[in-house]
């Protein structure tokens, strides 16, 4: 990925959190992170990764994030200033239960270790 995308990227996924924070209304999403965004080398679609508070929800957050895309989107062109704005898609970011998940095996292998000696 070039640095350009990477930046914009990076603007990308500020301005998509302080859209959703200030300017969405649905309460529901109102608590997601952004994490990131990967853009196609040719601007046509956008990759937005999210977690949310409580992971039982993560399949409703996921399916209104992606309605109000389109808002979304709108509210972006207005505040980034690109020639062309890719399609956005919503993305549920595992990275950070895989973290947790590998955090914990650490955990269980230092405590077994512990044990031993």
């Amino acid at each position: 990925m070039s640095i350009k995308l990477e930046r914009l990227g990076h603007t990308f996924t500020e301005e998509i959190s302080k859209i959703i924070k200030e300017e969405v209304k649905d309460k529901e999403i109102s608590f997601v992170t952004i994490t990131a965004t990967k853009i196609s080398s040719d601007l046509s679609y956008a990759k937005v990764y999210f977690t949310c508070f409580d992971d039982n929800k993560r399949d409703i957050i996921l399916n209104r994030l992606n309605k109000a895309s389109v808002f979304i989107r709108k509210e972006l062109c207005e505040r980034v200033n690109i020639r062309k704005m890719p399609e956005i898609t919503f993305v549920y970011d595992e990275s950070i239960a895989y973290g947790n998940k590998i955090e914990h095996i650490i955990d269980e292998i230092n405590k077994d270790d512990g044990n031993v000696k």
